[in-house]
């Protein structure tokens, strides 16, 4: 454990040095109204571009060394990725065990941001913008995707969602495409309410679910089984799926060719 911690924190350490530390205003949009302006990193390829871009939406746990992976993997990938922080900017770190201090909702504002930032880089494709996120970000994922938030008229092409937390009786309305990716033993965002969202829907046809039947929560970290404290006491198992993560990785990445290419 305290080996994975330390390349954790190594990896953290080389992925926010090598990236570009950015600003801009969070807007308001719909629900959401605008929050603090907003820190930033972007994950550059090498060259002028113009990339399309990724919106890489951070976890429960704010930004951290899960970021910084995914930052340079969607670099490796050929895109330009941006990840705010929508919690330093609020006065805190985390919110795993305050889930009501910032919410999905409160981020879109940060979403809607981005979008705006990132159209204003003369080394961004204009309407070539994807997002992709985690748990708490995966839940920021698919509210960003809703119609009535607009955000695909402010260039945003489609979103990956990471083990979010799906809400059948809100997110009735994905306008844009969507894959989904589950875990059916995670106990923290239940993949059963994802089924019922997509169910749901106006638009099923959008959203590409894939539920792995042996995946826990956070499946497609490479660190070592643990349990986690969680919001009302609860405890939470988070596990690496080596059958999962790979099989995701690969459908993430040939999702965003597919939108942004």
């Amino acid at each position: 454990m305290i080996r994975w911690l330390a390349i954790a924190f190594l990896v953290l350490f080389a992925g926010t040095a090598a990236a570009q530390s950015v600003d801009f205003p969070s807007v308001a949009v719909g629900s959401s109204a605008a929050g603090p302006e907003v820190k930033g990193w972007v994950y550059k390829p090498a060259g002028p571009g113009p990339f399309p871009a990724v919106i890489l939406a951070h976890s429960c746990a704010g930004v951290n060394a899960h970021t910084a992976v995914w930052g340079r993997l969607l670099v490796s990938w050929g895109y330009l990725a941006l990840a705010p922080d929508s919690f330093g900017p609020r006065g805190t770190k985390a919110v795993c065990t305050t889930p009501n201090v910032v919410t999905p909702n409160m981020r879109i504002s940060d979403i809607a941001g981005a979008l705006d930032y990132l159209a204003t880089r003369p080394d961004v494709i204009k309407g070539k913008i994807g997002i992709i996120g985690h748990s708490h970000g995966g839940s920021t994922v698919i509210r960003s995707v809703q119609k009535r938030f607009g955000l695909a008229q402010r260039g945003l092409a489609g979103g990956v969602a990471y083990y979010p937390g799906c809400n059948p009786q809100f997110d009735t309305s994905i306008s844009v495409p969507v894959l989904l990716l589950a875990g059916d033993k995670d106990d923290w965002t239940s993949a059963d309410r994802c089924r019922q969202m997509v169910a749901g829907l106006a638009q099923p046809a959008l959203v590409d679910a894939v539920y792995y039947p042996n995946a826990y929560h956070s499946f497609d970290s490479q660190v070592a089984d643990r349990n986690v404290p969680g919001a009302a006491g609860k405890t939470h198992h988070l596990a690496y799926d080596p059958a999962g993560a790979p099989d995701a990785e690969a459908r993430t990445k040939a999702f965003f060719a597919k939108i942004l290419r």
